[in-house]
């Protein structure tokens, strides 16, 4: 796809009014090779996840006579959720803590948001626009329809770097890797649970028999591990899982660099990088400013490059370079 005239460096010029045409695309969303990746590195999850079920099911069944079957199965069709209105509606209030835009504040969003779809040919009724009372530069996409800026971002970027920014949060929705994040994030659910009863459970009783309980609570512990371990090993190899959270994060990496990609091609790549350029310098100032602790002056440590490994977005410079050719 070739890239589109950029709009104005200083701000967008609105040309999808009332009566102008807007053809959308055929297929506005699709699934691509980092949502697969997503997808398919949270099976282990998924699996202890379904462990847990399974064992819970046969409890209530044991204790209830509630049938085996039903908890397992609605367990499994409650994905469907991420994609339910109301469903994403509470999700975004009271998990994400988004609130509905103000008059003001949808009167500057929504016709930014309008031109970011109308030039993606996309409708953009079928998404649903949150503001997070935050002074940070930040947007999400979330679940099926959710998009959403921090209050300081609605602000204080002219429409030119706000719409490129929309455009990132729009190219998450048309790869996929919001409602993957989701789905990966909920079918993972019932297995970290179980993991941190454990260790609560590991902690807080307080008996004669602790010693006896520590072991065998860490024996359930070990066999949970395990049995995640296990699972990741047969799926993927051991080499493999040794290098697990790394791959993990360099998907999510990539899933970042896709959705500045979509923006440039849809021409918001001088945008975009003026908003990579003010927070790559934000941060470096902040990472050099010293202040005072304990009487004494220190200055904050560079980020490690472990840190960075383990880090699911890109730097600015990297997300900058990739956007060179766009420029």
């Amino acid at each position: 796809m070739a890239p589109a005239a950029p709009p104005p460096l200083d701000d967008l010029v609105y040309e999808h009014g009332p009566g102008r045409r807007v053809y959308y695309a055929a297929h506005p969303r699709r699934v691509d090779v980092t949502t697969l990746a997503k997808l398919v590195l949270a099976l282990p999850t998924f699996l202890m996840s379904t462990l847990m079920v399974l064992l819970v099911s046969a409890v209530l069944d044991g204790s209830l006579g509630l049938p085996f079957w039903i908890p397992t199965a609605l367990w499994l069709a409650s994905g469907a959720l991420a994609f339910h209105r109301p469903t994403e509606e509470l999700f975004a209030r009271y998990l994400l803590g988004l609130r509905r835009p103000m008059p003001p504040e949808a009167a500057r969003l929504e016709p930014v948001w309008r031109e970011v779809t109308a030039v993606a040919g996309v409708d953009g009724a079928v998404y649903q626009l949150w503001v997070e009372e935050s002074d940070d530069l930040n947007a999400y996409a979330a679940a099926g329809h959710i998009v959403g800026v921090t209050r300081f971002a609605l602000e204080q970027l002219p429409s030119g770097q706000l719409a490129a920014v929309l455009a990132h949060e729009l190219g998450h929705h048309a790869g996929g890797h919001a409602w993957s994040s989701l789905l990966s994030h909920w079918y993972g659910l019932p297995g970290r649970a179980a993991w941190r009863a454990l260790r609560v459970v590991a902690r807080s009783i307080v008996t004669p028999a602790r010693c006896a309980v520590y072991l065998s609570t860490g024996v359930l512990l070990l066999a949970v591990g395990g049995l995640g371990s296990t699972a990741a090993a047969i799926l993927y190899g051991l080499p493999l899982l040794l290098v697990f959270p790394y791959l993990s994060a360099a998907v999510g990496r990539r899933a970042e660099l896709r959705a500045d990609r979509h923006a440039a091609q849809l021409g918001f790549a001088p945008n975009l990088a003026e908003v990579f350029q003010t927070m790559h310098a934000d941060r470096t100032l902040s990472r050099r400013r010293t202040f005072a602790v304990g009487g004494e002056r220190t200055q904050r440590e560079p980020e490690s490059a472990h840190a960075r490994l383990l880090s699911t977005h890109p730097d600015f410079p990297t997300r900058l370079h990739h956007l060179r050719g766009y420029l």
